[in-house]
């Protein structure tokens, strides 16, 4: 994986080969970054990455200048691995070892974006309690964005505050508001 945009640039990061994740596609971040630099500016924003994996998609929002970051997973070597390259990029990553629905059940935070990026074999079910617990304890912020990423076969356009969803390649971004 690399780093798209902002400080770091072009930056290859290596994950450990042991960590159970699937990194999101160069293509689909650098589309997902183009789409959100249209409605926002990432130096403003916070973030809640959830199932951070490697941290990729936290990596890139601090490159491009977002300073109040949060990423979630329940793997400890995930975090370690996260925290570890955060520190060594100098980026403002806190990370937090936690099921994620234990996390959205008792967190007290608010976020401008919550990126989601769970395993391609979730439920359905799982998907939507996601989505339901982020709008029951009211965790985005006035205009914020609930991105969830998952593969081309599943639909998420049956949940409430469903907006869109975009498609690359087999990864897709379920976008709701």
């Amino acid at each position: 994986m690399r780093i798209i945009s902002g400080t770091h640039k072009g930056r290859r990061i290596t994950a450990p080969s042991k960590l159970p994740v699937r990194p999101t596609t160069d293509v689909a971040k650098e589309a997902l970054f183009n789409i959100l630099n249209n409605y926002y500016h990432i130096s403003e924003l916070s973030i809640l990455d959830l199932f951070s994996g490697t941290g990729n998609i936290a990596y890139e929002f601090a490159a491009r200048g977002a300073e109040n970051i949060t990423s979630v997973d329940a793997n400890y070597d995930c975090v370690k691995f996260i925290k570890k390259t955060s520190e060594e990029l100098g980026f403002p990553i806190t990370t937090i070892k936690s099921d994620v629905f234990k996390y959205l059940e008792k967190a007290s935070i608010k976020a401008d974006i919550i990126f989601v990026d769970p395993p391609y074999n979730f439920e359905d079910e799982k998907f939507a309690r996601i989505a339901g617990l982020v709008f029951q304890h009211e965790m985005l912020n006035e205009d914020g964005l609930l991105i969830i990423e998952h593969s081309k076969h599943t639909d998420l356009s049956t949940l409430e505050n469903f907006r869109e969803s975009r498609k690359y390649g087999s990864s897709v971004f379920s976008f709701f508001e």
